[in-house]
């Protein structure tokens, strides 16, 4: 590896780390404001609810910077560089729960963390950069329909069951259309960088990532309000990586690795990242409530009326 490359995979890891940090605290924050309004709340008056909270707000602006931190670290380096590494947002997310929130976290929580981060640093030294230059609308085609058919089933599932299946259903499904979403922002950002602002505009990627973005946000949405935080973020964060990978493959035509050896390792350490996420979110507190006395409130009204806000 050249040191323009090296300098490029040192931006996207970066830009990927600052993604993860962007979207737990969005996410978070997105969560507290959509299960506040209570389970039954929907439709318009859902949506009024949420415009009024500051929080819901504060977390749009997180998930502004973290497409802008993801589409730069796309642009730098390959699909199957910076997606896994977005995992870090569990780890980010337990640094918000006891810093922000007051929760008390159990060592469980922080031992998964600190495996799931070596295992990922074990990833990015067996990683090497490799993706084709271009891609055309055939490679896209497939992906496309079954990503399509994915996500369609899983919304079905995710419309019956507990609070918890049905955030683990539409938590995959925004998995799903947030690693096509990347794939997206990837071949816009290839685009821009060939063709401009302006050439963007006649291509139909650009039109197809705004659709699916809107499709991921409506999931997401629709996850963090129906369910426990826990639930969805499992899905999120374990299914976007792995499917971000095959993605990768599939369209850019990256791999993990120079050679098999290096494979190997870079697929096991992705797994062993993966394995404690997993464990490090069954170690997470299924709530938003704080171990260590109340959070104080965060709207006028709540402390006019002497109030004081329990999380979710």
């Amino acid at each position: 590896m050249n040191s323009t490359a090296a300098w490029h995979d040192t931006i996207a890891i970066v830009c990927a780390l600052l993604t993860a940090l962007a979207n737990g605290f969005g996410v978070t924050a997105q969560h507290i404001a959509s299960t506040s309004s209570g389970p039954h709340q929907r439709g318009w008056r859902l949506v009024v609810h949420l415009l009024r909270h500051p929080l819901w707000l504060v977390g749009w602006l997180a998930m502004g910077g973290s497409l802008l931190f993801q589409s730069l670290a796309l642009h730098f380096a390959a699909m199957s560089l910076v997606q896994p590494l977005l995992v870090f947002e569990l780890a980010l997310s337990l640094v918000l729960r006891r810093a922000w929130l007051r929760q008390f976290v159990p060592a469980r929580a922080w031992t998964a963390s600190l495996v799931c981060a070596v295992a990922l640093g074990t990833f990015l030294v067996a990683m090497t950069r490799a993706s084709v230059s271009t891609s055309n609308s055939l490679r896209w085609t497939a992906p496309g329909v079954w990503t399509g058919v994915v996500v369609v089933a899983l919304v079905l599932l995710g419309t019956w069951g507990s609070p918890g299946r049905r955030a683990a259903m539409w938590g995959s499904a925004t998995a799903v259309l947030w690693a096509l979403e990347a794939a997206y922002i990837k071949e816009c950002t290839d685009l821009i960088t060939r063709g401009g602002f302006a050439g963007l505009l006649t291509r139909w990627p650009f039109y197809a990532f705004i659709v699916c973005g809107v499709a991921g946000l409506l999931s997401e949405q629709t996850a963090l309000h129906v369910g426990p935080l826990r639930s969805s973020q499992t899905a999120i964060v374990i299914i976007d990586p792995i499917l971000s990978v095959v993605l990768g493959a599939w369209i850019f035509g990256e791999h993990l690795g120079a050679t098999w050896s290096w494979r190997i390792v870079a697929s096991l350490a992705l797994v062993v990242s993966l394995v404690s996420a997993r464990e490090l979110i069954k170690a997470t507190p299924d709530t938003m409530e704080s171990s260590l006395g109340p959070v104080p409130p965060l709207r006028r009204g709540d402390r006019a009326r002497g109030e004081s806000r329990q999380l979710p």
